[in-house]
């Protein structure tokens, strides 16, 4: 096996979380190496970024609409990304547990659309930024916010180990990264700010509303559905089948039964994981009720 192909099997068989971070990562280290080149040949390098950057101006916005999610790849810096993409990765894991991918989607662009709007809603508005020239909002923090306070909000009371802090509820993790984009509005990068705060009320209300029944995000996530079936290849598509003959079954079918017997034997597994979480902490699990918690949460 190629190079190539072993980096094209990995990033198939990781999770959608690991895929979102690795686009990410590509695309800084892209525009990183173009931004070098740039500068060594005396190129002007903003040409391409200023067409993916989200503005404060709506009117501008029109122009581009697509940079309302373009501008989520973009980071302005080594601490801006690796920040970003080491929350992603620890509130996406314990998201992956409960939800499955396509909703951990929804969740994250929602958050970056609903962040975007947020930082422009605001420099709009309020008379602080009356005298502010062009502003443009890259990063992923939004999307990243609304993952972290989902999960957060759906299991608010679970612990996690954090070096030199020891086991903290999952909840006050998010509350302080909240509090702590409140605080520093007046003080720099107010509409970031802003971005992250409207990433982490969609998460919110995502979160809430699920609990109630009401999933907020379905008709986003049925238009993810259609275009990842846009990449799909015709070989990986499941052929439609059609039933010949059917077996009428009786409601005490042993078919049944079992199948009734099953579902109560896994979710019994899951409360029994959950309790377990809820007493000792995410790290106390095995390897194979990790596993198990995975898989289940991709079946919901």
């Amino acid at each position: 096996m190629t190079t190539k192909e072993k980096i094209k099997y990995k990033f198939q068989t990781a999770n959608v979380v690991e895929k979102l971070i690795a686009i990410n990562v590509l695309v800084f280290i892209l525009f990183f190496l173009i931004q070098t080149i740039a500068f060594l040949f005396k190129i002007p390098s903003d040409f391409l970024m200023s067409w993916l950057v989200f503005p404060k101006d709506p009117g501008e916005f029109l122009f581009k609409p697509w940079s309302i999610i373009t501008y989520s790849f973009l980071h302005s810096g080594i601490w801006h990304i690796l920040s970003n993409m080491l929350i992603l990765y620890y509130s996406g894991t314990y998201f992956l547990s409960y939800f499955s991918s396509k909703k951990l989607l929804t969740v994250y662009f929602l958050g970056v659309i609903f962040g975007a709007l947020i930082y422009m809603l605001s420099y709009n508005l309020f008379p602080a930024f009356e005298a502010t020239g062009k502003s443009y909002l890259i990063g992923a923090s939004a999307g990243v916010m609304a993952v972290l306070v989902a999960i957060a909000t759906h299991i608010p009371d679970l612990k996690i180990r954090l070096m030199f802090i020891g086991a903290i509820k999952f909840w006050y993790i998010a509350a302080f990264l909240v509090v702590l984009d409140v605080i520093q509005i007046p003080f720099g990068n107010a509409g970031g700010h802003f971005a992250h705060l409207g990433g982490a009320l969609l998460g919110f209300l995502y979160a809430k509303q699920l609990a109630k029944g009401n999933d907020i995000g379905a008709g986003f996530e049925k238009g993810i559905e259609w275009f990842l079936s846009l990449f799909e290849s015709k070989n990986n598509k499941k052929p439609k089948m059609r039933t010949v003959y059917k077996k009428p079954q009786t409601s005490t079918s042993k078919t049944q039964i079992k199948k009734n017997i099953s579902k109560d034997e896994k979710q019994q597994k899951i409360d029994s994981i959950l309790d377990k979480i809820s007493k000792s902490g995410y790290d106390s699990l095995t390897k194979q009720e990790k596993d198990f918690l995975f898989h289940a949460g991709k079946e919901n």
